[in-house]
C-alpha cells in the first residue's frame, strides 16, 4: 500500500512551520524499490531503539539526475536518498554528503555486521576525490549489465559476446537500452579486448578512457550496430523478449531475472549471458546529503534497511539484489534448482558452492572479468551528445512498430502483472 500524506500536513511541512524536523524523516529512493510495508516498522522500531517518535515521509524519483538536481540547488531537505555509483561518486566530489555516523549505542550496527566484502570493496573503489565512499554511503542493491538472449533463436557461444548486437543474423530483434553509460562501458570493453589480454590494460583504467579518439570509436562502432537495433529502451525490451519479439536485449540483471521468470511460465527460454570480454556491475546506496536535517533518524534508517531480515523482504519485493553478505541472507536466496556456484568473494570464504541464480550472484569466475563505472566529471555533456548522435532522430519504422507493440502489450498484461506482488519492474534510468 503506498504511504499517503495529508495534503494540509504535507503543505504545512513544506513551508517549514509544521512538525519538529527531528521528528520527520524525508527518505528520497527509486519507484518500487522497497517493500513498503518496512516503513511504519522502522518509526516502531526507531522509537523502540532511541525513545523518539518519527515520522517518514517517503518520496520516489526514476532519474539519478532530478534526485541530484534538487540537493544540488538546495531545493530539498531530504535526510536520506539512494542514488547510483556514478552519483555518489559526483556528489562526493561536489562535497554534498555527509559521513555515517555508525555509532547507534545499543542497538546493533547491522550496516557492517553483514556488508559483503565485495561491496566494500567495490566502494573503495570510487573516485570520492580523497574521500572513501564507504564512510559516506553504504550500498543497498547491485547488479549487472549483460545480454538477455532467447535459446530458441541464438546461441549460448553467440551471446557469449558484445558483438551480437552487430549480428545480422538477428536484424531488426535486438534491443538496447537507452542508456550512454551501460553502454560506453560495455563497448570499450570489447574495442580494448585484445589490449586487455594482451596486458597492456587494466580493465579498471577502461573506465576512465573517455578521450575523443575513444567515444569516436565507441560511436562507430555502435552506429554499425544501430542498422540492426529495433529499439532503443528504458523498461519495454524485457516485455517484448517474453513475447518473442525480441531476441537479443542488452540489459541489466534485474530486467533479466524478471523476463527469464515471465517467460518459463510461456514456455519460452531466456537466459542471461556475461560476455567474455568483460562487462560492469553498478550498485545504488543510501547517502545522507548535506542538507538533511534529520541525521540520526537517516542513520538509523541505513542501519535498519541492512538488517537480515528487511535485507530479505526488500530483495523479494523489488527483484534485486542486496549487498548484505549476512548468513540469513545467503540461506535465503540458496535454492538447489541451480547449479552451486562460487560466491566465496561475496559471502564468506567457505562459500565456494552455493546453488543460487547466478543471473543474481555471478560465479567469481565471472566477476573476475567485471569492473565498475565511474562518473564521467566534465566528459558527460560530449559523451551524452555522442549517445545522441548514435541514435539519431530518425529511429528506424520497426523502432515505432515495437514501442507501439510495447505499450499494447502492457496494458494488455497489467492486470495480469499487477497481481503478481512479487513480480517488480523497476528499470535504473541512467545518463
Amino acid at each position: 500500500m503506498k504511504r499517503i500524506i495529508l495534503p494540509l500536513a504535507a503543505a504545512l511541512l513544506l513551508c517549514g512551520c509544521a512538525e519538529d524536523r527531528s521528528q520527520v524523516l524525508k527518505v528520497y529512493n527509486w519507484s518500487d524499490y522497497i517493500d513498503e510495508e518496512v516503513i511504519p516498522e522502522f518509526e516502531a522500531w526507531y522509537e523502540e531503539q532511541t525513545g523518539e517518535k518519527v515520522k517518514v515521509i517517503y518520496q520516489t524519483f526514476d532519474i539519478n539526475e532530478t534526485m541530484l538536481s534538487k540537493i544540488e540547488k538546495g531545493h530539498e531537505d531530504y535526510d536520506v536518498v539512494c542514488p547510483s555509483d556514478y552519483i555518489i561518486e559526483r556528489m562526493l566530489r561536489s562535497d554534498l554528503l555527509l559521513p555515517l555516523d555508525r555509532n547507534f549505542g545499543s542497538t546493533p550496527n547491522y550496516i557492517d555486521e553483514n556488508l559483503s566484502p565485495y561491496i566494500r570493496s567495490c566502494f573503495d573503489k570510487m573516485d570520492g576525490n580523497g574521500k572513501n565512499a564507504n564512510d559516506y554511503s553504504v550500498g543497498y542493491m547491485w547488479g549487472t549489465t549483460g545480454i538477455l538472449y532467447n535459446a530458441k533463436y541464438v546461441t549460448d557461444e553467440e551471446a557469449s559476446t558484445w558483438d551480437i548486437i552487430r549480428n545480422p543474423k538477428f536484424a531488426d530483434k535486438i534491443f538496447i537500452k537507452d542508456s550512454a553509460r551501460d553502454v560506453y562501458s560495455q563497448i570499450i570493453l570489447k574495442l580494448k579486448e585484445k589490449d586487455i589480454a594482451e596486458g597492456k590494460v587494466d580493465i579498471d583504467q577502461l573506465m576512465n578512457y573517455t578521450s575523443d579518439e575513444d567515444i569516436a570509436a565507441v560511436e562507430q562502432y555502435m552506429k554499425q550496430a544501430k542498422e540492426l537495433v529495433a529499439g532503443w529502451e528504458a523498461d519495454f525490451g524485457k516485455d517484448q523478449m517474453v513475447q518473442e519479439l525480441g531476441w537479443v536485449n542488452l540489459t541489466w540483471s534485474g530486467d533479466g531475472v524478471w523476463a527469464i521468470d515471465e517467460a518459463a511460465e510461456q514456455g519460452v527460454d531466456l537466459r542471461y549471458s556475461l560476455p567474455k570480454e568483460g562487462f560492469t556491475v553498478w550498485f545504488d546506496g543510501w547517502v545522507i546529503p548535506k542538507f538533511a536535517q534529520n541525521v540520526k533518524a537517516a542513520s538509523y534508517w541505513i542501519n535498519f534497511m541492512s538488517r537480515p531480515d528487511i535485507v530479505i523482504r526488500n530483495v523479494e519485493a523489488t527483484g534485486y539484489v542486496s549487498v548484505s553478505g549476512a548468513p540469513e541472507v545467503r540461506e535465503a536466496f540458496t535454492d538447489e534448482e541451480f547449479e552451486p556456484v562460487d560466491l566465496s568473494y561475496f559471502f564468506s570464504p567457505a562459500d565456494t558452492a552455493v546453488c543460487a541464480n547466478p543471473v543474481l550472484y555471478p560465479d567469481k569466475a565471472d566477476i573476475n572479468r567485471s569492473t565498475q563505472e565511474h562518473d564521467w566529471g566534465e566528459n558527460t555533456e560530449k559523451l551524452i551528445t555522442m549517445w545522441s548522435r548514435v541514435k539519431g532522430d530518425n529511429a528506424n519504422v520497426f523502432t515505432y512498430v515495437f514501442i507501439f507493440a510495447a505499450l499494447a502489450a502492457v496494458s494488455i498484461a497489467a492486470i495480469v502483472v499487477n497481481a503478481r506482488k512479487n513480480r517488480r519492474r523497476r528499470s535504473r534510468r541512467r545518463r
